[in-house]
């Protein structure tokens, strides 16, 4: 299997640790009696300030891993083997970490510009992809 393959399953294993995290405060919140099952309406800031920045964290990720397995995906489909694909996917995959850590740590303006920095790096990444692709085809 190709780098970009095993970061693209790391990006997906991430998520997946985002959504267990967001399912333990719920399960807790309603274990607890602080909330009832069905207080959590889809996007509508509900829970502590980190709750909430968990939760768009996890949405985040979901909106922008599609994007990532595109390229990573059309890669692999097409053949492309380049160690360049694979620095990227490494780098895109640590700048999304980079990324989420920033989102769920803090919501002031060093974490957000920071948070901002990890986001700029990725879309690098993705255009690095496509133009890799796009000069092997």
């Amino acid at each position: 299997m190709t780098t970009p393959l095993w970061c693209l399953l790391g990006f997906v294993v991430w998520t997946l640790l985002l959504l267990l995290g967001i399912a333990v405060a719920r399960v807790g919140a309603v274990l607890s009696g602080q909330k009832k099952a069905n207080e959590f309406a889809s996007g509508v800031p509900h829970g502590g300030d980190a709750y909430w920045r968990l939760n768009r964290a996890h949405l985040n990720c979901l909106e922008n891993l599609p994007i990532f397995a595109t390229v990573v995906l059309v890669a692999t489909v097409a053949g492309i083997r380049a160690a360049i694909l694979d620095t990227l996917a490494r780098t895109f995959l640590a700048a999304r970490v980079g990324q989420t850590l920033a989102h769920v740590s803090s919501g002031g303006v060093v974490a957000v510009n920071v948070r901002f920095t990890f986001f700029v790096v990725q879309v690098a990444c993705v255009i690095g992809f496509l133009l890799t692709i796009w000069r092997a085809g």
